[in-house]
């Protein structure tokens, strides 16, 4: 089967990406590749200079055929990941505020329950409109849940075990990142992959019942019966009983007093006091560099010569060591050394690749690995490290607020590409120099390791993260060898 674009006033192909197709073999060069549908070939005609570095995912070409996205509308495919990641930015911040206000456990399962119902919908879109609509909608449900699952993890551990955990569930993603290439393979039509890959959320859904609010939160809220509830029936399911006199609620209720100081948080509490403007800019920084050298690293791996299967499982693959290099440098290193460190590295692989020839496809793509690797790390650190940062009563509005920056520095990650016209080598100075930056700023924040969860804003002001010995830490820290919590 062949396909015929139409042409603009150039001569050129007015979409170049309008063909069924997505085959792993298509990578590099050949005008004829598989189909969607299994018997069918689709030859491509398009200038030879267009080849190289082309490759399109199937759901921008399905739509692009679909939708009549060519010509004048072409640019509309690409504008759908843009309203995507948009609706990343808003989810970010809202979920972020309304956790913080209405409680963990209840937006989390919000959050879950509309990126099913979401991700479903946009599967079924009849229309471009629809299609956007829906994504942008989704893509502010997923923000949802990844800012607020890891603060309400942490938030129920002790110091011992929070590097542990934080880390293991991370794994998860990279589990999810390195199944995503198979389904993308196997799966041929956009919208069962969609499909695919929303319905994952229905075990998140059923785990809520089982999943505790967080008793920090419920303290600092004056909700002291449901905290109560939820840390008798904790200490009860792994059969380590506690005494009434340790949890009574007189005793819970005189920590609770002291610790209401922000019943409403908003995201002006972020800068109204000097510690805590102090964690918020520093972080602001440090979470657009980690994504700005993340997704310019992502951009720039052309040199590895595999198709988007083989790149997305590569680099999945090499997120476990990253993720197990993380685990170990907190523990002995500290947070703050760790992302310093991370940082760096991403930004030496950075200013090597521009030294090196891109003739030597070898070095590139170990330099690639590498630098993909650091700034896994850094990923991973930069969310343990923020959520320990932050006080109980701020944890997921300080999450929203950086991760949003941190989401307008992806986003103009591909806008550094550009500079190459200036010099071939420009775009790799900016990842590196921004990521320099951030390693030496990241020296600015105080050091996390070992230091109990701060839970009002006075805890962060006084400098007391290291040792809190508010109420709450108190009772976790008396309680970490009857509860749940040392069973990690």
């Amino acid at each position: 089967m062949e396909a015929e674009f139409p042409r603009g006033g150039s001569g050129l192909p007015c979409s170049s990406q309008g063909t069924l197709q997505e085959a792993p073999e298509a990578v590099g060069g050949g005008n004829s590749q598989r189909g969607l549908f299994p018997g069918t070939e689709v030859s491509i005609r398009r200038p030879q200079s267009l080849e190289r570095g082309l490759y399109l995912c199937k759901t921008l070409v399905c739509l692009s055929l679909q939708w009549d996205l060519v010509c004048e509308r072409r640019g509309l495919n690409r504008v759908a990941s843009t309203f995507f990641f948009l609706g990343v930015l808003v989810g970010a911040v809202v979920f972020g505020y309304l956790s913080d206000r209405f409680g963990r456990r209840r937006l989390l399962l919000v959050a879950y329950v509309s990126a099913l119902v979401l991700g479903l919908t946009s599967a079924a879109s009849v229309s471009y409109v629809m299609f956007a609509i829906t994504r942008t909608l989704t893509g502010s449900a997923l923000a949802g849940f990844t800012i607020i699952v890891l603060p309400l993890e942490l938030e129920w551990l002790d110091v011992e075990h929070r590097v542990v955990a934080g880390t293991l569930s991370s794994t998860f993603w990279t589990a999810g990142t390195m199944l995503l290439a198979l389904a993308g393979y196997l799966i041929r039509d956009w919208r069962w992959l969609l499909m695919a890959v929303t319905l994952p959320c229905v075990p998140g859904i059923l785990s809520i019942w089982w999943v505790p609010e967080s008793a920090r939160w419920l303290l600092t809220q004056g909700r002291v019966e449901e905290a109560q509830r939820y840390l008798l029936h904790c200490a009860r399911l792994n059969g380590r009983p506690v005494g009434e006199d340790s949890l009574s609620q007189e005793a819970l209720n005189r920590v609770s007093t002291g610790e209401q100081v922000v019943p409403r948080p908003s995201y002006l509490d972020l800068f109204r006091t000097p510690q805590i403007r102090h964690i918020s800019l520093c972080c602001m920084v440090v979470w657009f560099a980690v994504n700005f050298s993340y997704y310019g690293l992502s951009l720039d791996s052309s040199g590895l010569r595999l198709n988007v299967y083989q790149t997305q499982l590569l680099f999945g693959a090499v997120e476990l060591p990253s993720k197990l290099m993380v685990c170990l440098l907190v523990r002995r290193v500290g947070r703050r050394l760790t992302q310093a460190g991370t940082l760096l590295g991403a930004a030496l692989t950075f200013g090597i690749r521009s030294l090196v020839s891109s003739e030597a496809s070898s070095w590139s793509t170990a330099l690639v690995v590498m630098g993909k690797g650091f700034s896994e790390a850094a990923f991973t650190t930069v969310y343990l490290f923020t959520s320990e940062l932050y006080p109980t009563v701020l944890r997921p509005t300080g999450m929203g607020l950086t991760a949003l920056v941190g989401r307008l520095g992806g986003s103009l990650a591909p806008l550094a590409v550009l500079l190459d016209g200036v010099w071939l080598s420009l775009p790799k100075l900016v990842y590196g120099g921004i990521a320099l930056l951030a390693a030496c700023t990241a020296l600015l924040l105080p050091e996390t390791r070992q230091a109990q969860l701060p839970e009002t804003i006075q805890d962060v002001e006084r400098k007391r993260l290291a040792p809190i010995h508010s109420g709450i830490c108190v009772i976790f820290k008396a309680l970490s060898r009857t509860l749940f919590l040392n069973e990690f």
